[in-house]
């Protein structure tokens, strides 16, 4: 699969909110991908998935998924843990149905406690996670997300390790976020490409022909993520993050999570090629 460039969530130009024509719009404006943003709950219905799955079929555009903000799997109160693992699962089985071949989410939150101990939390709940979608047989990548805040669980170092310990976890890669939970760091062709490297050593070559990107503008604080930006109204070095992703031969979904949605999508997509052509 080559790289494909897509929207998180459905085009702004779509007047109708219905996610099967974000599908169909993403098609029309030749992007290759789009991103279910779930991000506030999972609510859609069966026989709504059923029509996005239509749309996908239809067009060949090819779809991951967002899981709802709310998830902690390594929450001090039992109740949200459950909760939290739920709407994973939710995101799952909806995105499932929709076509998606790809989810992410947050992980978990450290709250003052130990890395060590919050690592092994996470990774009982996303074994928990694995194996009830194993017993239902739904396909789909699992994949925790490179976090913008170094308060949050999902380093880069974090999202490798899980996914070593982990079989059926693959790591989502937010490049952006990670230039933001390093308060500026992590912006320059140099670090992209160890990024890649990484990862390569860490899961093996492979992983780089399956990824699950994001990019976008980013505004940070000390404190790590504080909104997403368009990209040329930002310092993040996305035109170098490009060239590394080309040079590196990378494949797979590169969502874009700017406001502007489709507009950015397109910049990268268009950006990219021309790289690939030189």
């Amino acid at each position: 699969m080559p790289l494909r460039f897509g929207p998180a969530g459905i085009p702004l130009s779509v007047k109708s909110g219905k996610p099967e024509d974000g599908v169909r719009e993403c098609r029309r404006l030749g992007l290759d991908c789009m991103e279910l943003e779930f991000v506030y709950g999972v609510r859609m219905t069966e026989p709504a998935a059923a029509k996005v799955k239509q749309a996908v079929k239809e067009t060949g555009v090819r779809l991951t998924a967002h899981g709802p903000y709310y998830i902690n799997l390594c929450s001090k109160e039992p109740d949200k843990v459950a909760a939290s693992v739920q709407r994973v699962l939710d995101t799952a089985r909806r995105g499932y149905q929709c076509g998606a071949e790809s989810i992410t989410f947050h992980a978990a939150f450290f709250q003052g406690r130990p890395a060590d101990e919050i690592f092994a939390e996470v990774k009982e709940r996303f074994r928990e996670i694995l194996a009830a979608l194993k017993k239902e047989k739904l396909k789909v990548d699992v994949r925790p997300e490179l976090s913008g805040k170094p308060s949050q669980f999902g380093s880069l170092e974090e999202i490798i390790g899980i996914s070593q310990q982990v079989k059926g976890v693959l790591p989502c890669v937010d490049f952006s976020h990670n230039y933001a939970r390093s308060a500026g760091r992590n912006n320059t062709y140099a670090e992209f490409a160890a990024m890649l490297e990484a990862l390569s050593k860490g899961l093996g070559p492979g992983i780089l022909k399956r990824m699950h990107l994001h990019v976008s503008g980013i505004d940070y604080t000390p404190k790590g993520e504080r909104k997403h930006l368009e990209l040329e109204k930002s310092d993040f070095n996305w035109k170098e993050l490009l060239r590394a992703l080309a040079d590196y031969g990378v494949e797979g979904f590169c969502i874009c999570e700017s406001p502007s949605l489709e507009k950015d999508a397109l910049l990268l997509q268009k950006t990219y090629q021309a790289l690939k052509r030189k």
